[in-house]
């Protein structure tokens, strides 16, 4: 369950208070649901993916972009030349439907769900999609300075 939930939230720290809070409501609950191995790995899935939906863009990008950058400064960024860089990137790198995922994420502010719906996909293939942009936005971004 924490590697499912850090594969998504890629923090370790955060995987282990979403793990914890899915234990704590179970025992605050005390329904009689069987709790399974499916059950428990679905309810880690589920919490994760809501705490990245709820999450503003502007922290998604910077948790997801800066993980290794300890000088990041909210006030100074994103700079004109940055954003540039971003879209170009978007532009010639990113494939078709991970840019599609991007534009109705973070240009329309669609919930995963919606995308998901729209596109006929899982939630599970928008967040890959957008974590697969993500890393490329990174990783060219960190090659260029």
């Amino acid at each position: 369950m924490h590697r499912l939930a850090i594969a998504l939230l890629h923090d370790e720290d955060l995987a282990r208070d979403i793990v914890q809070d899915v234990f704590a409501r179970l025992l605050e609950e005390k329904s009689g649901i069987a709790v399974t191995g499916g059950y428990l790995l679905t309810a880690v899935r589920n919490r994760s993916l809501n705490h990245i939906r709820n999450c503003g863009i502007h922290q998604r990008i910077a948790t997801r972009y800066f993980l290794d950058i300890e000088e990041y400064n909210s006030e100074d960024w994103p700079d004109e030349e940055t954003i540039g860089r971003i879209y170009s990137l978007i532009r010639n790198d990113v494939s078709p439907r991970s840019r599609e995922v991007l534009e109705l994420r973070f240009s329309e502010g669609m919930p995963f769900a919606l995308i998901a719906k729209r596109m006929g996909i899982s939630e599970t293939a928008v967040y890959r999609h957008m974590s697969h942009a993500l890393t490329i936005i990174r990783k060219k971004l960190n090659e260029n300075g």
